[in-house]
């Protein structure tokens, strides 16, 4: 659990709470990146723009503030930890559906807005590690057999409720809908044209969010017995 937190405090309830606060965040980090083209030189691995560093610079900028935020935070809950797949989908997958192309120079801001946005749905997304606790908490006698099986398919089978996660995608497209419109003008006329598409931040949480979490939790379940 969460430091400072004792387990009794946590309910499912209170942790779907948390991840609609985190659907706000998302949209926002989506939109602030949204300001920036794709950059690209960015990422690329034969540009060496910071000395002593081989690699992209948004590699050193992200390793350099996790380096410094990891100083602070508690050290518990990294046996699970997908950021890889989290980063490889962020870079190569959800990027190139909402940025468009071109360079403006502004590096150091756009690596900023990566780092905002891969931070927000790493957290969402080991959020599952929660969901699981609580999952298991209320109903251990569903989840122990597959547990001890160490039966994943069956573990995922429990753990989906399409239902649950169809509204999940309106809302968070809903949000994006709301927080995404410019409104410019004297009359405050609101435009059509969205920051972000609504779709695209449907289809992240249809094709990456939601099964990514889900991973998650199963990860964490099949350890809950050992």
């Amino acid at each position: 659990m969460a430091e400072g937190s004792s387990g009794s405090e946590f309910t499912l309830d209170s942790i779907r709470k948390s991840l609609i606060r985190q659907e706000d965040t998302i949209v926002f980090c989506l939109m602030e990146r949204a300001r920036f083209p794709m950059n690209s030189a960015l990422y690329n691995q034969s540009l060496d723009l910071v000395p002593g560093f081989s690699g992209p610079l948004v590699d050193f900028i992200v390793q350099e503030t996790e380096a410094v935020q990891a100083k602070v935070l508690h050290s518990g809950g990294a046996s699970i930890n997908i950021n890889k797949a989290i980063w490889d989908m962020y870079l190569n997958q959800l990027l190139p559906l909402f940025v468009v192309a071109g360079d403006d120079g502004n590096y150091a801001s756009t690596a900023a807005s990566d780092l905002s946005c891969l931070q927000a749905l790493s957290r969402r997304i080991h959020y599952g590690k929660f969901v699981a606790e609580i999952k298991f908490r209320d109903a251990p006698h569903d989840y122990e057999p597959p547990i001890r099986a160490k039966d994943a398919d069956e573990l995922m089978k429990l753990l989906t409720d399409e239902r649950v996660e169809k509204m999940v995608k309106k809302r968070v497209e809903k949000k994006a809908i709301v927080f995404g419109q410019d409104v410019s003008g004297s009359n405050n006329a609101v435009s059509k044209h969205y920051k972000v598409d609504p779709s695209v931040v449907a289809r992240l949480y249809d094709e990456w969010v939601i099964p990514l979490t889900k991973r998650v939790e199963v990860e964490y379940l099949i350890r809950r017995l050992d």
